[in-house]
């Protein structure tokens, strides 16, 4: 289980424009790094509308916002021109992040429990340590649950 102190798994993979990135990509900057379920879905859409409606306060905080889930590239630059996203996103289709990062297992949705993608942020600090977990992401107010402790 990752908890807060660890080394933040390395990663590799491809941005929404088809660019490799990896976690050494953001060493000397802090990173939230989010997962989530679905491209072009209510929550997921309201979660980055809500990070990219801060991103310039983010960005002057130190912060580089990458969110993952297990759709598509293409999929990926859909979502981004929908929504208005302004940071990029991974797309990990073998679930190879997700899983690394302890993101793939029960879920409860409307009293049913299924297996999918959970809902998680990391923060991830300039050296590449776990500095928090946010495990109760509110998609509305993510940002305000990230900027609370800082």
């Amino acid at each position: 289980m990752l908890t807060i102190g660890d080394t933040a798994p390395n990663f590799k993979g491809r941005l929404e424009n088809g660019e490799l990135t990896s976690l050494n990509d953001f060493k000397g900057r802090k990173l939230i790094l989010y997962f989530y379920p679905k491209d072009l879905t209510p929550g997921c859409s309201m979660q980055a509308h809500n990070l990219s409606t801060h991103i310039d306060d983010l960005d002057k905080r130190g912060f580089e916002v990458l969110g993952v889930s297990a759709d598509s590239e293409k999929r990926h630059c859909t979502f981004k021109e929908r929504i208005g996203i302004k940071f990029h996103l991974l797309s990990d289709p073998e679930m190879e992040v997700i899983k690394a990062y302890e993101c793939w297992g029960k879920k409860k949705f409307m009293g049913k429990e299924y297996i999918g993608i959970t809902r998680r942020t990391f923060i991830i600090n300039e050296e590449g340590i776990i500095e928090r977990i946010i495990e109760n992401v509110k998609t509305r107010t993510h940002y305000d649950q990230i900027v609370s402790d800082i």
